[in-house]
């Protein structure tokens, strides 16, 4: 088995404000992959990527909106053909908020309905087990995750959370009592419609590892890991 196919490339987009390229870049690591960081001025994804992940961070120093500058980077033109090609994508909390500016991903991110910064760690359910992201896991399944964020508060209208529950789109959702941002329907996580892009606010690369005070994140990440294997098997 080749390399490429063992250990899967996952490129890791990096853009001006980004802090947690590094963490996620390690995460992937320990899992299985072979992370490549890319910053956010080059025009294209490295040639064997299997995955992309748009890290947690500041891009931008989130003016004007959280992820609002980033959509327009170069690297995004990329990203966006790569999802359109069913492409794996994950974006976590700052990544989550470029995707949904980027319209891969439904929805907007406000800020935090108490108007103040959170951190800590939350008990967030498993929603769909069928995406590449959650095979790790059984629909109901809860994780330990922590969160980091000033504006993690997602945000639908009633038209749109309908469809979105009919489409079976909201993939996780923060457990009773820990919604820590004021979120609709308690939404932690969702996905586009074809099930190839996720967006989430907490944090998995936090929480591989049990010194860390939670090893659950290696469920969503490692899930991806293995799709990704899958997915660079198919081209060999």
């Amino acid at each position: 088995m080749s390399e490429g196919v063992g250990r899967p490339l996952v490129a890791v987009a990096v853009f001006p404000g980004s802090n947690d390229d590094r963490d996620a870049a390690a995460a992937l690591e320990r899992l299985g992959a072979r992370a490549e960081r890319v910053w956010h001025d080059e025009a294209e994804l490295p040639a064997e990527t299997a995955a992309v992940v748009l890290p947690g961070g500041f891009s931008y120093g989130d003016y004007l909106r959280c992820g609002a500058i980033a959509r327009f980077s170069p690297i995004m033109r990329s990203i966006v053909s790569f999802a359109a090609e069913g492409g794996l994508v994950l974006g976590i909390c700052n990544g989550f908020q470029i995707l949904t500016e980027a319209g891969l991903l439904p929805g907007v991110l406000r800020p935090n309905a108490s108007l103040t910064f959170v951190c800590r760690d939350v008990r967030v359910h498993v929603e769909r087990d069928d995406l590449p992201f959650t095979m790790r896991a059984t629909a109901g399944t809860e994780l330990t995750l922590p969160v980091k964020h000033g504006e993690g508060c997602w945000f639908a209208d009633d038209a749109l959370l309908a469809d979105l529950e009919a489409r079976e789109q909201i993939a996780l959702r923060y457990g009773v009592g820990q919604n820590p941002n004021g979120a609709v329907a308690d939404v932690a996580g969702v996905c586009n419609e074809a099930g190839n892009v996720l967006g989430l606010m907490p944090h998995p690369e936090h929480a591989v590892d049990p010194l860390l005070g939670s090893s659950d994140g290696a469920v969503l990440l490692g899930s991806l890991v293995d799709a990704a294997r899958l997915s660079a098997a198919a081209l060999v």
